[in-house]
């Protein structure tokens, strides 16, 4: 049987790269733990270049971000316990958590040598993509979420942050976008399509989550952008010679503010001559936990943390949920619904913390794929079930879907997820548009 492109040489477990054993020689083994590790020697050096020299015109005002500590706001009692941090790396503290072993790769192998695995069929047309239509000022009354593909959203906030989440626009998901899943829907622009980046946001670093070339050339066209991590993953940004990065824990908080300055904003093709308010833009940030896993080679697993981030600009709060499991589902009988009621598997309990210390939100960006078979996914991956209890518990006020229809990553068919989300609405007795939403990828919302 022909593997996939995920499974040679190596498997790409989600966003993850579980290698094969001939890799644990000590040569290889140092040069898979450099935090550089997917993408060849010849990279970017981030330089305090101008936006000038990138052959650019110029419009509007560039703005200087700086961070600082917020005041200390209420969080729930065990926030301090640090439950999460293990005695090397981290962990999800929760009875909704059990532990994925890299071994799972070997058991995706299996069930497609055996034929047991469902190989999802990408045969166009699947997810429409439509060219993005950024704003082309800082100018908006609401709240905007552009979705890019899988887990990446722009997001414009009223007041003028422009926020990137998780982005990654390769054609690829794996080490030298060489390896791993291949798109199967186009990505609808390229980062220097994007008119406006002040602040990036990664929830963990999972190849389908964290770009090399995506962030050095995002650092290269936005020399004021700044980038907001999990705890462990500053370092690999540094190595790639960004150093315009806060690095948080779970329940830590930054409150960041742009300044304008008297330097001019590089114009991005088509993005209009629209003139920039020149106000300081205030935001504040946190970031939150949610119940998943690490790893970008076979040795660093688990020793860089994950979580979920909330931003409160402009009068608007968001969710960005990250990547996240909700209940720990064993092997069930073929047929069994592992959301019949007489199922009571163990929830993750952060979801209603956030909800409770930092809700509501307008808005909520919630995974809804990549979660078959579930007794091997479902810790770490929510289904769509899994995401409107995740949308109720967080206290949204709206949400969209996000973590599918770009790379198959697991089983279900790749138009399962928005199905699915119809059904799960529908049993919570909620509509089934208009509350928690799909949308095309390259399409924008306003909220």
């Amino acid at each position: 049987m022909r593997l996939s492109d995920a499974e040679l040489p190596g498997l790409a477990v989600d966003g993850g790269c579980f290698l094969p054993k001939h890799t644990k020689s000590p040569s290889m083994r140092s040069f898979l733990q450099r935090p550089r590790f997917c993408q060849p020697r010849n990279l970017w050096r981030i330089s305090s270049c101008s936006v000038r020299n990138m052959g650019s015109t110029t419009t509007g005002v560039l703005y200087a971000l700086s961070v600082a500590t917020s005041p200390a706001r209420s969080a729930p009692e065990d926030a301090s316990a640090k439950s999460h941090h293990a005695k090397s790396g981290y962990r999800n503290p929760w009875d909704s958590s059990k532990d994925v072993s890299p071994k799972i790769a070997v058991e995706i192998l299996m069930r497609r040598l055996t034929g047991k695995a469902n190989v999802p069929n990408t045969t166009a047309p699947t997810v429409p993509v439509r060219k993005p239509e950024f704003l082309p000022s800082r100018d908006t009354p609401n709240l905007r979420a552009t979705w890019l593909g899988h887990a990446c959203y722009y997001v414009e906030f009223p007041g003028g942050l422009r926020a990137l989440f998780d982005p990654v626009l390769e054609e690829r998901c794996g080490p030298y976008n060489l390896l791993g899943p291949k798109r199967f829907t186009d990505a609808p622009c390229k980062i220097k399509d994007i008119p406006m980046i002040d602040a990036v946001f990664i929830s963990h670093n999972h190849y389908d989550h964290l770009s090399h070339p995506g962030v050095t050339e995002i650092a290269k066209r936005h020399p004021n952008c700044h980038f907001f991590v999990p705890l462990g993953v500053k370092s690999w940004f540094k190595s790639c010679g960004i150093n315009q990065v806060t690095e948080l824990d779970w329940w830590d908080e930054r409150d960041i503010t742009l300044s304008p300055s008297e330097q001019k904003e590089a114009k991005v093709e088509g993005a209009g001559d629209s003139a920039s308010t020149a106000a300081e833009i205030k935001a504040r940030i946190g970031f939150l936990p949610c119940q998943h896993a690490t790893a970008r080679t076979a040795f660093d697993r688990l020793q860089t943390l994950w979580g979920s981030w909330a931003i409160e600009s402009g009068g608007k709060h968001l969710y960005f949920t990250g990547d996240t499991g909700y209940r720990a589902v064993p092997e069930l009988p073929e047929g069994e619904d592992d959301h019949d009621p007489k199922y009571d598997f163990p929830i993750c309990p952060a979801f209603k913390q956030v909800g409770e210390f930092r809700g509501p939100f307008d808005l909520g960006l919630i995974p809804i794929g990549a979660y078959a078979p579930r007794h091997m996914f479902s810790s770490v991956h929510g289904d769509p079930h899994d995401a409107v209890h995740i949308f109720q518990d967080t206290k949204c006020k709206k949400a969209l879907g996000m973590h599918w229809g770009t790379w198959v990553l697991t089983e279900e068919d790749v138009l399962e997820p928005p199905e699915k989300l119809k059904i799960a609405l529908k049993k919570f007795g909620l509509p089934e548009k208009g509350v928690f939403d799909v949308c095309d990828i390259g399409e924008s919302r306003e909220f």
